[in-house]
């Protein structure tokens, strides 16, 4: 479990593997001694585990079903990715809940610098996830948990503020771009449970 809190931005260093499957060598930009083999880290808003690590990356495996449902296939050598370590009983819960479990991808349509500082990024909004996708309701995009700004029949916006923008690979991303999308849990069980009242 995660928040969307990104606190670090990794480096992918190495890629294993054939096109059903990968592994990934990741320098993540802290410390390892505390990090146990077989921790949850969130790369992009995907969880993949701690697999080996030496003093300074980490190894992880990557499914075909993670593949087949993530940017991840994409990544290459010196790919910039957000990372985020599973939350602990007791830590401030700053974003939103989120599981690292990916349930599409999408590509960015504008992204426009703002008169306040600010950012505007507008995301193309895959069918399935329209439904669990709502003004001032919460989205993980690569990981990052963000506030929608506005949203319509193929398309979603959010603000970003500075930080955010400087901290994560959104300072990296452009037009055409794709990117992880994760819908709120809530508005996922929600969507659910009126299904099968229907």
């Amino acid at each position: 479990m995660f928040t969307g809190i990104v606190t670090h931005r990794g480096i992918v260093r190495r890629v294993a593997g054939e096109e059903s499957t990968r592994r990934l060598e990741v320098e993540p930009g802290f410390a390892l001694d505390k990090l146990d083999i077989g921790a949850s880290v969130s790369h992009s808003g995907v969880c993949l585990t701690v697999t080996s690590k030496d003093r300074s990356n980490y190894w992880v495996d990557v499914s075909p079903e993670t593949l087949a449902r993530s940017t991840i296939g994409s990544w290459q050598p010196g790919t910039s990715v957000n990372i985020e370590r599973s939350l602990k009983i007791g830590d401030d819960l700053g974003g939103h809940l989120v599981f690292g479990h990916v349930d599409g991808i999408a590509s960015i349509r504008k992204v426009e610098s703002l008169a306040d500082g600010n950012w505007s990024f507008v995301f193309e909004l895959p069918p399935d996830l329209a439904p669990l996708v709502a003004v001032k309701g919460s989205i993980a995009v690569d990981g990052i948990s963000l506030t929608v700004a506005a949203v319509d029949a193929d398309s979603f916006s959010v603000s970003v503020i500075p930080h955010t923008y400087k901290e994560t690979t959104l300072h990296d991303r452009q037009v055409g771009d794709a990117v992880n999308l994760e819908a709120d849990m809530l508005a996922r069980y929600v969507a659910r449970q009126l299904g099968r009242a229907a």
